[in-house]
């Protein structure tokens, strides 16, 4: 069939804007680390969910006191240590269960629709210099160079029962000796109506955190803005549980909030958002992700 000039005017203006579309779905978010075919990973492309893939580690990681040379990379967006997970259904930290649980982003994810999961360990090159660079930055009172790093990577990932939708996230693990790190990267997050949670627990849950608005499907795609070191899209933390993230004796702290009215602290709801962010806020001064905020009392008092 012969198309008029008009036709194959506007066929070549669709497919051209079909191109570019895709060409902006594959560009990396800014905050990730290199990852994928092209940085050298291996890529777990599999034909089912609820897939689990064994790293042995080059180098030992300490995760709050736990020594570990092995993970597991779970399609389900989180890390173990002792066993494969293949559980999607999610449980809010903490759990208080038998495992040490990295989760940059726990979900019912289902690769066989779209999206690839991939992993790579570095211990020399351009990434160590980033990570240590990185960490001296958000830590600055810590001498560290890194010495080894893992990069695990959710490209993409479709939601089980949810074609179309796509979300990328990458966990990023780094070693320096006796001194442990995690980098938590988001990139496009789709809305979805599974269960979902971002953060980390522990055995017994001495320690944990949850990133703040994670545990809401509709929320998720702020994780691509939100952060607790100034980076959109990232979150940082140190997990090797030295001295200072487990003992709060002789320890003052003192953070500065304001709020609008004295109502924005006694209106129903308020307040869990105001305990929210001042945990978040010591949590940034390397305070134990396990601590619980409470409030005894409101007393309005003249300025």
């Amino acid at each position: 069939m012969r198309l008029s000039p008009l036709s194959q005017y506007l066929l070549v203006f669709i497919s051209v804007l079909s191109l570019s579309r895709v060409t902006n779905a594959q560009s990396a978010p800014v905050v990730f680390y290199p990852f994928g075919s092209v940085a050298g990973d291996t890529v777990n492309i599999s034909t089912e969910d609820e897939n689990s893939t064994l790293v042995n580690l080059w180098r030992p990681f300490v995760f709050f006191g736990r020594t570990y040379n092995k993970t597991y990379v779970n399609s389900s967006g989180l890390l173990t240590f002792n066993q494969p997970s293949s559980e999607f259904f999610t449980k809010n930290f903490p759990i208080n269960g038998s495992e040490d649980i990295i989760a940059p982003l726990w979900t019912d994810v289902d690769v066989s629709m779209n999206g690839i999961i991939s992993y790579q360990q570095y211990s020399n090159g351009s990434v160590l210099t980033q990570a240590t660079q990185d960490i001296k930055r958000y830590f600055p009172d810590l001498n560290f160079t890194a010495t080894w790093v893992l990069v695990a990577t959710w490209d993409r990932v479709a939601y089980f029962y949810h074609t179309g939708t796509e979300t990328s996230f990458q966990v990023v693990l780094i070693s320096g000796g006796d001194l442990s790190f995690i980098l938590m990267n988001y990139g496009d997050c789709a809305v979805t109506p599974n269960v979902v949670q971002a953060g980390y627990d522990t055995i017994n849950s001495t320690a944990y955190f949850v990133i703040p608005g994670s545990i809401n499907g509709s929320a998720i795609p702020n994780l691509l803005n939100s952060s607790n070191v100034s980076v959109p899209g990232r979150w940082a933390f140190r997990v090797d549980g030295g001295p200072h993230q487990n003992n709060l004796q002789g320890n003052i702290i003192g953070v500065q909030m304001r709020v609008t009215s004295f109502s924005d602290l006694t209106a129903i709801g308020k307040i869990e958002i105001v305990l929210e962010k001042l945990q978040q806020e010591l949590v940034k001064s390397s305070l134990p992700s396990s601590v619980k905020l409470t409030l005894r009392k409101i007393q309005k008092i003249q300025p």
